[in-house]
């Protein structure tokens, strides 16, 4: 008896499996033992990678738009440092394009952060909350790696590096 014979109907008696042919379409066949369910989302091919900025930067917009992002972002904090991430040094580069998509480049006290996925989400999620913002997209960087020269004085004062 099968530990898992409770799956295919059997009783104790476990029947070996039809030798079947390969099927042509692999994703054809698998559609197709479904019954009704949806599940075109799984077959259907991956959008383009999100974190490639497609357009150029518009400098005006980045100027006009980057004081309200900063401000965001200055309201997340690394949960091990009472500081937040944009007084870290953690934030290297914000551009915005003609179709106020914003994007960030970022970094992390190390590749090794707990945080390492909180905050690159938090931070997209707070930018693109911002009402001019189309879209937002985060890409965490390790070069250059962050040190502790990165930080801004109201940082080093926070921590008492000063």
């Amino acid at each position: 008896m099968g530990l898992f014979s409770f799956l295919t109907g059997g009783r104790g008696e476990e029947t070996p499996a039809a030798p079947t042919a390969p099927a042509e379409n692999p994703t054809a066949s698998a559609v197709a033992d479904v019954g009704d369910w949806q599940v075109e989302a799984l077959t259907a091919p991956l959008p383009p990678d999100p974190t490639v900025p497609v357009a150029e930067r518009d400098p005006a917009l980045t100027a006009a738009m980057q004081g309200a992002i900063i401000e965001e972002i200055k309201t997340v904090y690394d949960p091990e440092i009472p500081v937040d991430i944009y007084e870290l040094g953690l934030i290297y580069d914000i551009a915005v394009d003609a179709q106020k998509r914003v994007y960030v480049t970022m970094t992390l006290t190390s590749p090794a952060c707990p945080s390492a996925q909180q905050l690159p989400s938090e931070v997209r999620y707070k930018i693109k909350a911002l009402p001019e913002v189309t879209d937002a997209f985060v890409e965490v960087v390790w070069e250059p790696p962050w040190d502790k020269d990165r930080m801004s004085e109201v940082a080093r004062l926070q921590l008492g590096f000063m």
